[in-house]
């Protein structure tokens, strides 16, 4: 029989959110691309809670946007309600987060697709990855392309995994189990198989989403009424702020209680979770209420946030309460919560399990190890949630790119960005549960705030083709006015005179015993930039950017300095490059289990593997003293 071909640079499987950073990394930086999907109606679909952001995740969406990518941007244009998470607590950890318009941000994010140059957008089921023998490197194969279930061959040079939740995906809602992909949609039973051939290993995991309810049937007067932010900051760097000063609507807050715990308890051995019969681990900080009860038994109540899906429909998301409990065991469950006594399903919780790769299987570019061309990036990584997914799709779209064009590949270290430490923990860890971001896992997070993503990432979104250098140009003028600002209030004076004493006292500030600058005044808590305006009549209008860059440097200057020194050392770390054609079985000293997780995973250099677990301090002086010894003759 013969065999239509069609020729292109990239295959994309999967236009989630991963699926549609990679595809539109590579088109525009003008790669021939085509983007595969189980529907195109269903593009950067959101089939959990539909927000963007939140603790340390809105971190990764500040960085996708400063290195060129799409997330920002959409969701600046159909969130419902914007929220700064973690105000009373240093810069470090505030996070920026959104709930979305569900359908509005599918449908942004497929425009957006479906305008871009060079990417063509494919509802097919591809069924099969194509490669032929190959040996250079640490290659085996290299990839050649892939055939969708109709039989079409499209020949590319790079493929990108971007599958999700529905490879070999089923969903289980107590004893009632449905062979699907998220939300009922197709599920991809084929492709598995044709990893599995090409030598990948791939493991189960687990991740499930509460029930919708119809809005009508909400009681919203027994929960408190959650309020979005005035003014609302955008999430690009690239938004005007003016363009997303707009009406939003209100979440709802309330809680569990002990008559919903105990149906729970009563009922725990109809969850597919305690029964068995879900084969795959489920992600710990994002547990089912069923979780949360038999784990946490001493907590009396558990918050839950009743959520608009969006403008259009009267769906409610009950984000805290995800099951896998039968539905009748939901109903009474839900109706216990105050306000939702007389709730009325409109689309049950359910778990979903999902063939994903298993570890120690990624280069730090996020290509397969032994397939040249092929790049995976979102949950088939093993990781969790939209934006984890979107930075990885970024980063792995990028790095195709750079092989094709015969570039150096994008590398981010964990110094330098969260997406940094998401690509590093996926690559050096055995996680044996969904990954999620989170402000902790980043040890030098002072360092890598979301305020200041522009500065840390922009010049590489600008290196790779990304970034245009109108916006590169922006970004120059914006640092040189935060250094000028900086530099201009360490210099300029005031002193104890009787008109700034009695400004200090109007203030609840300590009087001046002697002449003293404004960024020594900065760091006083009582003050800020903008309070100190009026001794201050030389100063220029700045953006307000511009302003809090300014005022976190003088306030945070001494622990920030500490943290570039840790970095530094880091970084000599991560200089110490380990040969790829090491033999770890000729370093005598070096402890089995050492060995064992530094040939599965093989690491970059001596930095990479200080942080493999089951390598310690004394593995690693181990290591150095070898690669000194015979390397260095």
């Amino acid at each position: 029989m013969n065999t239509y071909v069609e020729k292109v640079d990239v295959v994309v499987i999967g236009a989630g959110h991963a699926g549609c950073e990679a595809a539109l990394a590579c088109a525009r930086l003008g790669l021939e691309t085509v983007i595969f999907t189980m529907s195109a109606d269903n593009i950067a679909f959101m089939p959990c809670n539909p927000h963007i952001g939140g603790s340390s995740k809105g971190h990764l969406v500040r960085e996708i946007d400063a290195l060129g990518g799409e997330m920002g941007k959409n969701i600046d244009k159909t969130f419902l309600q914007s929220k700064m998470l973690n105000t009373s607590k240093g810069p470090a950890v505030h996070s920026l987060r959104c709930q979305a318009d569900k359908m509005e941000y599918s449908k942004a994010m497929k425009k957006v697709l479906e305008n871009q140059e060079h990417l063509t957008i494919k509802q097919a089921e591809v069924t099969e990855i194509l490669f032929e023998d190959y040996s250079e490197d640490d290659y085996t194969k290299r990839i050649t392309g892939v055939k969708i279930f109709s039989g079409i061959v499209y020949e590319a040079k790079e493929v990108i995994l971007c599958t999700g939740t529905y490879l070999k995906s089923r969903c289980l809602t107590g004893e009632a189990i449905t062979y699907s992909g998220p939300n009922g949609l197709q599920p991809s039973n084929i492709l598995s198989e044709s990893l599995i051939k090409a030598g990948i290993e791939l493991r189960r995991f687990k991740t499930g989403t509460p029930a919708r309810m119809d809005g009508n049937s909400i009681d919203y007067s027994k929960m408190s009424e959650q309020f979005g932010d005035d003014p609302v900051i955008p999430f690009s760097f690239d938004t005007d702020p003016q363009d997303v000063q707009r009406p939003q609507v209100s979440c709802w807050l309330t809680y569990t209680n002990d008559k919903t715990h105990e149906i729970i308890r009563n009922n725990i051995d109809r969850s597919p979770i305690y029964a068995g019969i879900i084969e795959g681990v489920g992600p710990r900080y994002c547990p089912s209420i069923e979780d949360k009860v038999v784990k946490f038994p001493d907590h009396e109540r558990h918050q839950v946030f009743v959520e608009p899906e969006g403008t259009f429909t009267n769906e409610m998301y009950i984000d805290g309460m995800s099951s896998s409990l039968p539905e009748d065991v939901q109903i009474q469950m839900y109706r216990t919560v105050p306000g939702l006594e007389n709730c009325k399903i409109v689309k049950s919780a359910y778990a979903i399990e999902y063939d994903c790769l298993c570890p120690g299987q990624l280069t730090p570019f996020l290509e397969i190890k032994h397939i040249k061309g092929l790049f995976s990036a979102g949950q088939f990584n093993g990781s969790s949630g939209y934006e984890e997914a979107a930075a990885q799709g970024l980063y792995a779209g990028i790095n195709a790119a750079m092989q094709i064009m015969n570039k150096p590949y994008l590398f981010i270290d964990r110094s330098e960005g969260y997406i940094g430490v998401l690509v590093d923990d996926l690559v050096t860890k055995e996680n044996l549960e969904p990954y999620r971001m989170m402000t902790s896992r980043a040890e030098y997070r002072l360092l890598l705030r979301q305020d200041n993503a522009d500065i840390r990432l922009r010049s590489k979104g600008y290196e790779v083709g990304l970034i245009d250098q109108e916006r590169y140009d922006r970004l120059l003028s914006k640092i040189d006015s935060i250094e000028k600002e900086v530099i201009r209030l360490k210099n300029t004076t005031v002193g104890a005179n009787k008109d700034i004493q009695k400004f200090m006292e109007d203030n609840g500030s300590s009087p001046l015993k002697t002449a003293t600058s404004l960024s020594e005044l900065i760091c006083r808590p009582e003050f800020s930039y903008e309070s100190l305006a009026p001794i201050d009549p030389d100063r220029k209008e700045l953006p307000k950017d511009v302003i809090e860059q300014v005022e976190i440097t003088i306030r945070y200057e001494g622990y920030i300095l500490r943290q570039e020194r840790q970095v530094e050392q880091f970084k000599k770390l991560e200089k110490k490059l380990i040969p790829a054609d090491i033999n770890y079985d000729d370093v005598s000293s070096l402890r089995l289990e050492a060995r064992q997780k530094l040939e599965k995973f093989r690491p970059t250099n001596i930095g990479q593997a200080s942080r493999i677990g089951g390598v310690n301090p004394a593995d690693v002086s181990v290591l150095l003293i070898y690669l000194d010894t015979v390397y260095k003759k």
